[in-house]
């Protein structure tokens, strides 16, 4: 080919022919240009599978940014496709996963109870249409919720009747609203019982939002039987005892068992909180509801995402004529559960032990060999790696103070914040400048998947 003088060739479009251009002249391809169409993108198979599992909102987006990306010089235009996926979610939901490591059984921040895989099963069945309240065999309306409600009756047959809510401030909330009259507005109960929460919740300030009025009695420290019976009188709706389940007095202390107020004439409504059903005889101190029943509680309430191990739901149970009460009450409505909870419900009551009751029962000396077990993968790994002796506690409120003996994990402290970012989440404990895996909190069926985070972490590390 001939070129003119201070000239070079460039193809022709279509023909590949050359055309002179002059070569002080400086030529800037903007790619933006060549980024693709988000059209062209949603097309990719593995992003139109991602359509159909996450929605197409969120992969819309993923698509979005990786152009971006593309305009901003960042990616090259045609690794948009690989990009976008490369952020997709692992689902549809911002809930991520996480392996409680942190020897804290019932732990609030992370969602209280684990469910057992019966659990998880019913709300897998339960989560299209199903016969939360219709009878298959008649074709007619049907109680609901009727198999959880009489699971939870088999669990606590001194209950002469039971329900449910969606949680235990609402079981109070219900009690405190269903149980006043006009004439009868007042509950009495100690000063040492009217505890707070997480979150700033205070229960005196749930009971006075129902229009209820508190008659404060006893000290901090101690309120004997005398003090609820100077309080009690016509305009009593109910004694309400407390457990406080988030602290521990000790010292000089006094406190008024329920078999001794029981005796006052108003009905004793018993918060027992954590969600123990029947005694456990490594929480020796902690109130079980066939206990408070047996003593004279004319109504219990508690917690189904604690000691349970279930979902979260407020269970009542105690007197026929107080739980219809409640459950006719319009607000029942308000606080109903759904058709998830109800099934989660009922096989944790009917179904294999659920993780929390597994993880109480553990034996220290297998918690050793699991670690022991796991500490030698890890070391083999190059890992710092030890086994360390430990203390886990129940949490979510109950047997405060009782300390369970446990075996963890000792890694490097650096390792903390990457296995909390990791899938699964894995979160431990800060202690002496080591991070603790306690695995009293984890079941064993996770160790494998525990080591497996670690290492994946360890590897990026090195």
């Amino acid at each position: 080919m001939v070129c003119c003088a201070g000239l070079s060739p460039r193809p022709l479009p279509r023909d590949g022919h050359g055309i002179p251009v002059p070569r002080s002249i400086v030529r800037d391809v903007d790619t933006r240009r060549h980024v693709p169409r988000t059209d062209l993108v949603l097309a990719d198979p593995r992003l139109a599978e991602a359509e159909r599992r996450l929605g197409r909102p969120l992969v819309k987006a993923a698509v979005g940014r990786a152009q971006q990306r593309a305009r901003d010089g960042q990616i090259a235009p045609e690794e948009v496709a690989d990009a976008a996926v490369a952020e997709l979610p692992a689902r549809a939901s911002a809930l991520t996963p996480v392996i409680n490591a942190t020897g804290v059984l019932v732990h609030t921040n992370l969602g209280r109870a684990p469910l057992s895989a019966a659990a998880v099963d019913a709300i897998v069945a339960a989560a299209g249409h199903c016969d939360v309240e219709f009878d298959l065999a008649t074709g007619a309306r049907a109680r609901r919720g009727a198999g959880a409600l009489d699971a939870l009756a088999r669990a606590v047959p001194a209950a002469g009747a039971v329900a449910v809510v969606n949680n235990n401030a609402a079981a109070l909330v219900l009690a405190a609203t269903a149980l006043r009259r006009p004439d009868a507005d007042e509950i009495v109960v100690s000063r040492g019982e009217l505890i707070e929460i997480g979150d700033r919740f205070r229960l005196p300030d749930l009971l006075v939002s129902t229009g209820a009025r508190l008659r404060e009695v006893g000290t901090t420290n101690r309120t004997t039987v005398a003090d609820y019976a100077d309080a009690a009188g016509p305009r009593t709706a109910f004694i309400l005892k407390v457990h406080p389940s988030n602290f521990r007095i000790e010292g000089f202390t006094a406190a008024a068992a329920v078999s001794e107020l029981a005796g006052l004439g108003p009905p004793v409504v018993f918060d027992i909180g954590s969600g123990l059903l029947v005694p456990h005889p490594r929480l020796p101190e902690e109130p079980s509801a066939a206990t408070a029943l047996r003593d004279g509680a004319a109504l219990v309430t508690a917690s189904g995402d604690k000691l349970l191990g279930g979902p979260q739901a407020g269970l009542l149970l105690g007197r026929a004529d107080l739980v219809r009460t409640l459950t006719r009450h319009p607000l029942a409505r308000a606080l109903r559960v759904d058709k998830l909870t109800l099934a989660a419900l009922e096989a944790t009551l009917a179904g294999p032990v659920p993780p929390v009751a597994a993880a109480l029962a553990a034996d220290p000396a297998g918690l050793f060999q699991r670690a022991e077990r796991a500490v030698a993968r890890l070391a083999a790994a190059g890992l710092d790696a030890r086994v360390a002796a430990a203390k886990a506690a129940v949490g979510g409120g109950g047997a405060p103070g009782v300390e369970l003996d446990s075996a963890a994990l000792s890694l490097p402290e650096a390792l903390a914040v990457r296995l909390r970012r990791g899938e699964p989440a894995v979160v431990g404990r800060l202690e002496s400048g080591r991070l603790l895996l306690d695995l009293r909190s984890v079941s064993e069926e996770q160790d494998p998947v525990l080591v497996d985070a670690i290492l994946a972490v360890h590897r990026d590390v090195s």
